[in-house]
């Protein structure tokens, strides 16, 4: 179910338009990126193999990797070890990121970010709209209003209805795949990294072949076009991003791809796409790459 926004144009113009949170989207990513690892055999926390949001965040898995390695005052265990510890258990917490409150009954923190982010799905101001229709639950006797409380009898609701252009953002630090950021190595072997990198863009690809969420079994996205611009860098140097609310979105992008190339040649690859047949084939393409590492 999509939320009203207040955004900000590029002359500064402000429009009220309905959205989807980038959580959503992360929620969609994490169950495709399930099901993915289970059939490839990727590692997986007890939490996340059945896709509970707490993921190791509870703190028992990672007690039980620490206690099979002989390490048991988890309140002397540094942060680098969490951090490899997280890595190596599970593509989830590694890829979508976690906020470890606890290792075993021990108070210990550490957050690790997320390799792959989500902006807000954004309504186009003036080609998006919202509508609300009146629902009734069907039941053998309407002829009164009864057992509110119990949720039985005629109940009377409102739904809305979404429909328009929607501009859609994600990035992923491909870099970032095993990567601890504390000691600045990998936690993985480069197989491993390849293997989650492969599964990431699957999952990607899937969530916006299908993207489930709350009441798509009555509300099922009508997607009738995806176009726009995939870039990436195969340097340091970031793959630039401009939203889709710019109506010059691929024209920026494309002249912002020119200027680094210049600066740092054949850093970055700029890919058009109008449809999600052509947008399968750049991820196809992309997955048959090696994901970037750093030294």
């Amino acid at each position: 179910m999509t939320r009203q926004l207040t955004i900000v144009d590029k002359e500064g113009q402000e429009h009220t338009v309905n959205g989807i949170s980038g959580d959503m989207f992360k929620h969609i990513h994490v169950q495709h990126l399930i099901n993915i690892a289970k059939e490839s055999q990727l590692e997986l926390c007890s939490n996340c193999s059945v896709g509970n949001p707490n993921r190791l965040s509870s703190g028992e898995d990672l007690g039980k990797y620490f206690t099979s390695r002989g390490i048991t005052d988890f309140k002397k265990v540094p942060d680098n070890d969490i951090a490899n510890a997280l890595i190596e258990s599970c593509v989830i917490d590694d890829s979508h990121g976690v906020l470890v409150t606890s290792i075993g009954k021990t108070n210990k923190n550490h957050a690790r970010k997320s390799v792959i982010e989500f902006g807000w799905t954004i309504g186009v101001p003036e080609k998006s709209n919202t509508e609300t229709y009146l629902h009734t639950k069907i039941v053998p006797d309407a002829t009164g209003v009864k057992g509110e409380s119990s949720n039985e009898g005629q109940n009377i609701f409102h739904r809305p209805a979404n429909n328009g252009a929607y501009a859609f953002v994600c990035s992923i630090d491909v870099y970032r795949i095993g990567f601890n950021d504390i000691n600045r190595g990998y936690a993985i072997s480069d197989a491993q990294r390849e293997q989650r990198y492969k599964a990431i863009l699957q999952a990607l690809l899937s969530s916006l072949l299908n993207p489930q969420g709350a009441m798509t079994s009555s509300q099922k996205p009508h997607i009738t076009d995806f176009k726009g611009v995939v870039s990436y860098s195969e340097k340091l140097t970031p793959a630039p991003t401009i939203s889709a609310l710019n109506e010059t979105y691929e024209d920026e992008i494309i002249e912002i791809a020119k200027n680094l190339n210049e600066i740092e040649k054949d850093s970055i690859t700029v890919n058009k796409f109008s449809g999600l047949g052509q947008f399968s084939e750049i991820i196809k393409n992309l997955i048959s790459e090696k994901p970037y590492k750093i030294s």
